[in-house]
């Protein structure tokens, strides 16, 4: 089960499904199913839609490519929003994050 917070369920649904091809290049399993999407927030005042996310560590050597991609495909998807991508690292991201398909992927 993906546990990421909205404020739209039917929006927030349409932007993860084009969120599960953005893929962490180290690991090889997408952001979504690694447990790194925390909240879509969709602010029609101002056309808005933030992307509260983490990465598995602070010092990621792949975090700009990661979160470039996460920000390109939200674009592609909800190109009539404004995107912007909120780097966080509280909470820190743990194995216990990763979505059940995502431990059937890796093997565990």
């Amino acid at each position: 089960m993906i546990n990421v917070k909205t404020n739209n369920e039917l929006k927030c649904n349409i932007a993860l499904a084009d969120l599960y091809n953005v893929d962490d290049p180290e690991i090889g399993l997408n952001v979504v199913d690694l447990g790194l999407i925390y909240e879509l927030n969709f602010d029609e005042e101002t056309n808005m839609l933030t992307c509260t996310m983490t990465l598995t560590t602070e010092f990621c050597p792949m975090g700009e490519s990661i979160t470039d991609n996460v920000r390109q495909s939200l674009q592609q998807t909800c190109g009539d929003y404004n995107i912007n991508v909120n780097l966080i690292f509280e909470p820190p991201w743990s194995m216990e994050m990763i979505s059940e398909e995502g431990r059937t992927f890796l093997g565990r």
